[in-house]
């Protein structure tokens, strides 16, 4: 059965999309492979369980509905102080008109943000105040 090894990521700037997906989840560069190897695969610290992400220099323009995207979760963090720690890093929050006006049964809280080249993520997690989205 397949599964997936990494997740590329389209990027204008390979490097600063580098430090900001570095800083959001943790990861670390993978090192290099081979003499010039330049290419930017971040991966979990060693002893750490998660996928690899590239960053694929890309010349196409960012998606408003994109037809993928990543989706963390702000683990033990309250969600709005992990949405502060990404903005912080240079993640932008996203005026987004599709979220429920009722959650789902189960169904934590989001925020949708874009990276540092515009792609489109959501953050989820548990919220000390009582919004439930946006």
């Amino acid at each position: 059965m397949s599964m997936i090894e990494q997740v590329s990521l389209g990027v204008t700037d390979d490097r600063r999309a580098g430090r900001f997906w570095a800083g959001a989840l943790g990861y670390v560069r993978r090192p290099s492979r081979y003499p010039q190897d330049e290419w930017i695969v971040l991966e979990p610290p060693p002893g750490s369980t998660g996928v690899a992400l590239a960053m694929d220099v890309s010349k196409s323009p960012v998606a408003e509905f994109p037809r993928i995207h990543l989706d963390l979760d702000a683990g033990d963090r309250d969600l709005d102080d992990e949405v502060d720690r990404l903005r912080e890093l240079g993640a932008e929050r996203v005026d987004w008109q599709h979220y429920p006006t009722e959650p789902e049964p189960g169904q934590l809280p989001y925020v949708v943000l874009a990276d540092t080249e515009g792609n489109r993520f959501c953050v989820s997690g548990h919220r000390r105040a009582g919004t439930f989205f946006g």
